[in-house]
């Protein structure tokens, strides 16, 4: 018997361009960047591609952790800078799974139309990373420790 609707499911797919050690295993990001339905790319890069699109699409000359590409309605790229990645969650004093996991939230969050201009934007982005990354079995990445 066919049913009358038809769920979308999410499209999550993964490309590394830098060795895999290190890096949260694949079905971990799947399931961080799984917002609802969706079709992402997630991109996980070395500083000298994370540097060249900051520089590109941002006129910034250094890598950054992410940068969000958007392709329309729940569509698009979320480009993460391993090396970046790294260096901040050891500053930070946080685990890479969960630096990881905000930056994918942040990064899936930009491609459904959240950002942070200004203070009530960046309030409200910040509001909907805090739940998800707590339903995700993660702490405040906002908290000071």
């Amino acid at each position: 018997m066919p049913t009358t609707g038809r769920r979308r499911k999410n499209r999550i797919s993964i490309q590394y361009a830098v060795p895999r050690r290190g890096i949260p295993g694949a079905s971990a990001l799947r399931r961080w960047a799984a917002l609802g339905p969706s079709e992402v790319t997630l991109r996980i890069v070395g500083a000298r591609e994370g540097r060249r699109l900051n520089r590109l699409f941002r006129k910034k000359d250094r890598a950054t952790n992410v940068l969000s590409f958007s392709y329309g309605k729940k569509r698009g790229d979320v480009v993460l800078c391993h090396p970046v990645i790294a260096r901040e969650a050891r500053a930070q004093g946080k685990t890479l799974a969960a630096h990881y996991a905000h930056l994918v939230v942040h990064g899936v969050l930009h491609l459904r139309g959240y950002d942070h201009e200004n203070a009530q934007e960046a309030a409200r982005m910040e509001r909907a990373e805090v739940g998800i990354l707590a339903r995700l079995g993660f702490g405040d990445p906002y908290a000071v420790k």
